[in-house]
């Protein structure tokens, strides 16, 4: 009876594993595994302590998963390496595997790749307001595929690492001041002299903007009306305040010197049919 039984479950064979040997290995096994995990856990603290004083906090937070991932495929092959399964035939198999991956997901590799140069290059950071091919917004997370940024009007917008390199990147954050560019339309027949003095008092008129680096003032061509340019400076998070303050003290400013600040009209004249000549169609 009880041979019927072991012949069933086969626990001849079964026994043949729980040998002391194997026991030893397991143990083994273990113990490695707790001593890895205890030097991963420091190594990790202490390259997390050091980037997190030299570097901005994306590149610190991709430096520890970059470790961390080290780590699980370290201890994934010598885990596989204890249980008696020959390695050489898994790299062959993901050797294939990749080559077949790497033909259908080019885009995915080269979207991977721009990610190691827009965290080598530094030119973004968290929080930082940037703009690119007309997409603008607030950056949200930087990762090694892809940049994450939320739009004026809250919508989330996903930019491809690839894209950010081979496009113009424009960081309106990166450095604490900024400059505009005001445009003021100016009659032909408007005193030119005295217009370029009244707008020399706006920039006082707005607490926002800066004296040094000083505004300037000046005439920029012709067109529909003489184009008068007002560069102002101001820090990075007065940029809404500023362009309000300035738009309103021109306005503000020419109203009151009787300044004229043209607009676009069409004028309309009405004839009526005694001033149409006789074989005209009016």
């Amino acid at each position: 009876m009880w041979e019927k039984i072991k012949d069933l479950f086969h626990i001849n064979e079964l026994s043949a594993y729980f040998t002391m040997a194997n026991l030893k290995k397991v143990i083994f096994g273990v113990v490695s595994v707790f001593v890895f995990y205890i030097i991963y856990r420091v190594i990790k603290a202490i390259v997390k302590k050091q980037t997190a004083k030299k570097m901005e906090k994306h590149a610190s937070v991709m430096i520890s998963k970059m470790i961390s991932y080290v780590f699980y495929v370290a201890i994934a092959m010598y885990i596989l390496g204890l249980l008696g399964i020959s390695l050489k035939a898994i790299f062959g198999a993901v050797g294939i595997a990749g080559l077949a991956i790497g033909f259908a997901a080019q885009t995915s590799v080269s979207n991977l790749i721009s990610g190691m140069f827009v965290l080598g290059e530094r030119a973004i950071r968290i929080d930082d307001f940037i703009e690119v091919d007309g997409v603008s917004g607030t950056v949200d997370g930087i990762g090694l595929l892809s940049v994450r940024i939320h739009t004026s009007d809250n919508q989330m917008v996903r930019i491809p690492n690839s894209r950010i390199i081979n496009s113009n990147l424009t960081n309106y954050s990166h450095f604490d001041l900024r400059r505009f560019m005001f445009e003021i339309p100016i009659s032909y027949s408007a005193d030119l002299q005295k217009v370029i003095d009244v707008i020399k008092t706006v920039p006082d008129l707005c607490p926002t903007v800066l004296k040094t680096p000083a505004p300037t003032v000046f005439y920029d061509g012709f067109k529909e009306a003489i184009s008068l340019k007002l560069t102002v400076w101001f820090k990075k998070d007065d940029f809404i305040q500023t362009k309000n303050d300035v738009y309103m003290n021109i306005v503000k400013v020419c109203g009151e010197n009787g300044i004229e600040i043209p607009y676009e009209h069409i004028d309309i004249t009405l004839l009526n049919s005694n001033n149409c000549q006789k074989d005209a169609i009016c």
